[in-house]
């Protein structure tokens, strides 16, 4: 095992810049090599960055670097497939930006050839390591909710028509997937799965109300019935000016919590504890936010750092990071789902 495990990152566009943030933050992990298609790119991404690496225009090239030990690959949604099947054949660990792919045979593409080549997978959801949901995760493992009830969510967030005019693939479905529920409120999706457990049925209505020339959904609603009994629901948007923190309620017989982007706003159990003052003195007032309700830039890199971190533990521990790559497939398999109930008009029974 190297002292330091190297990162080809694949893509120079907005998250890449978090992850270049989140590894120097990390003991035993740097960035290694940068691959961009367009060589000029990746070199004024090196220099804004601060980086000592060379740039590539192919991945292929990248990883005869001797140093490459994993691969992050940021680029657009639906381009996630083709980096990670190279990076894993050549049996270099793979780190994949939400979502792991845009359709669930893409998905299943990528986590076989990991499988098959003995390599970690792991899918960014950055959320889950944050502090007030760590919190509600454990609230819920400890049973402190009783017979869980009904989950709500909300990302009920603004994007200009700028926004999705830059670049050429946001707005798309070969390329973005989908639009407020597959680009933003996945994130949101994955934790309602993480907390929940899996979802049963679902209906919902997607609709494009607020932009142009995109071909997916900015506003969306959705219903489901959890396996577990459950009720659920999801409100996703990027229609809704000015933008809201992020939201997610836990309830059930015994107990609610809220979160609000990373802050804690609700957290009522019966019996109480000494251990519930201490949540709601430390997390309601003091946590990591990380925004993004107007401006994607406007976002933390600590929960890319936790993550990443988990991961390099991972390799070295040879052990499973904590968000592989079927974790990530159970958020794409839901939001597609959803899609197939506005598509249809029916409730989409999950198996």
């Amino acid at each position: 095992m190297p002292n330091s495990i190297g990162f080809a990152i694949v893509g120079c566009g907005m998250i890449a810049r978090f992850h270049v943030l989140a590894l120097a933050e990390i003991p035993g992990a740097h960035v290694a090599a940068v691959v961009s298609r367009r060589v000029e790119t990746g070199a004024a991404f090196v220099q804004a960055m601060a980086l000592d690496c060379p740039v590539f225009d192919t991945l292929e090239a990248a990883l005869q670097v001797p140093s490459v030990d994993a691969v992050i690959i940021t680029t657009p949604s639906g381009a996630h497939l083709e980096p990670a099947l190279i990076a894993a054949t050549a049996g270099k660990h793979v780190v994949v930006e939400k979502p792991l792919e845009i359709t669930e045979a893409r998905c299943e593409t990528i986590i076989h050839a990991c499988d098959r080549y003995g390599v970690k997978l792991c899918t960014i959801f950055p959320s889950r390591f944050g502090d007030a949901n760590l919190a509600l995760k454990s609230a819920i493992d400890a049973g402190r909710f009783g017979r869980l009830t009904l989950a709500e969510t909300s990302c009920k967030w603004w994007r200009s028509q700028a926004y999705y005019d830059e670049g050429g693939w946001k707005g798309t479905r070969a390329l973005d997937g989908g639009g407020a529920l597959m680009n933003q409120a996945i994130h949101n999706v994955d934790l309602l799965l993480w907390m929940m457990g899996d979802v049963k049925q679902v209906s919902g209505f997607t609709a494009m109300l607020a932009h142009e020339r995109i071909e997916v959904e900015d506003t969306a609603v959705a219903a489901l019935r959890f396996k577990s009994g459950a009720l659920g629901v999801i409100q996703a948007t990027t229609s809704i000016h000015p933008g809201y923190p992020k939201r997610i309620a836990i309830h059930g017989d015994t107990g609610t919590a809220e979160i609000e982007q990373d802050t804690i706003v609700r957290w009522d159990f019966q019996p109480e504890t000494e251990g519930d003052v201490l949540i709601r003195n430390r997390i309601g007032t003091n946590s990591v936010a990380s925004g993004g309700a107007a401006d994607p830039k406007a976002i933390s890199h600590e929960g890319h750092r936790r993550q990443l971190a988990d991961f390099v533990e991972a390799i070295r521990d040879n052990r499973l990071p904590k968000v592989d790559g079927r974790e990530g497939r159970r958020s794409v398999q839901l939001i597609r789902a959803i899609y197939r109930a506005n598509e249809t008009g029916r409730v989409v029974e999950l198996g």
